[in-house]
């Protein structure tokens, strides 16, 4: 595998990365006492729009493959996207986004407790340094519902990154996504009803602009883990913490203090090393690597 691809790859991570923010900048954009539930009906009805032109890409033979473990997943990031909505609305755009970065530690500790899987000593670490992070960062007297709700979706993604193992094999991400908004329209139009807001014409362009930004980014993660393996170039996802800093501090006057700046180190350096260890024994083997790709999720 050639250092081009390589590189091309992180290159793509970064942009994805930069698209994701930007996605989560059009939700911080939301005026005070929006109607969530109408907004996230509206971003799930838009992204499933805009998947159409990829319907080539489904397994239309075995469609609905899978379809309890679909639904459970697209139950789980529904209840991400709406804790997503409460967090960015009240916590700094990269405060949000560094509690979210604690899906990576999430997922080894549910693999313990629910696969009996077990954590080396760098995962470990990186475990109890993650949690500390996320405790420096809201510190104690700063923790409340809206700070949970980005615990929440980081938990979201966790479960959502484990379930896949569950999914059929061969499903592409555009299969997975396509389901994914599909099956949970139904819940989001049922809470969006139960809400009971009178239809806000405005949320049709802030909930298309997440969606476009939020789709770019799981096809840049589609086409970057394409022809590469994912532990070469998974230390490039990390910098949407440095996206979600320059935004919130150009858009919103969100500087960040030097408690953002411990705890977020104490979350990401330790994912980043095991990411970077993980790249030596790869190019040893890199003949075997050609046309591995990474199962990847999506992103409320």
């Amino acid at each position: 595998m050639s250092g081009r691809t390589v590189n091309s790859a992180i290159l793509l991570l970064v942009i994805g990365n930069a698209m994701a923010l930007v996605s989560d900048v059009f939700i911080k954009l939301l005026e005070p006492g929006s109607p969530v539930f109408q907004f996230v009906f509206l971003r799930c009805l838009i992204t499933l729009a805009l998947l159409l032109p990829f319907l080539g890409q489904l397994d239309r033979g075995r469609l609905f493959a899978g379809l309890g473990v679909h639904t459970l997943r697209a139950h789980i990031h529904l209840v991400g996207i709406v804790c997503m909505v409460f967090a960015l609305g009240a916590l700094p755009l990269a405060t949000a986004n560094a509690v979210f970065y604690a899906a990576p530690v999430l997922v080894m500790v549910f693999s313990v407790l629910f696969f009996r899987e077990r954590l080396d000593s760098r995962s470990v670490l990186a475990v109890v340094s993650g949690f500390i992070g996320i405790l420096v960062i809201l510190r104690p007297v700063a923790i409340n519902w809206m700070a949970l709700s980005a615990l929440a979706v980081a938990a979201s993604l966790a479960v959502n990154a484990l379930l896949v193992r569950k999914l059929p094999d061969g499903q592409s991400t555009v299969h997975k996504l396509f389901l994914n908004y599909l099956l949970v329209l139904p819940a989001s139009a049922l809470l969006m009803l139960w809400e009971g807001a009178a239809f806000d014409p405005s949320l049709l362009l802030t909930a298309a602009g997440s969606a476009l930004f939020i789709l770019g980014y799981n096809m840049t993660v589609l086409l970057a883990y394409r022809h590469v393996d994912a532990s070469q170039v998974t230390s490039a996802e990390y910098t949407g913490l440095i996206w979600a800093i320059l935004l919130g501090w150009t858009l919103f006057g969100e500087a960040p203090d030097l408690w953002f700046i411990l705890g977020a180190s104490m979350i990401v350096l330790p994912l980043l090393l095991i990411s970077l260890r993980q790249r030596r024994p790869q190019r040893r083997r890199r003949g075997v690597l050609v046309g591995e790709s990474s199962q990847v999720g999506d992103c409320p």
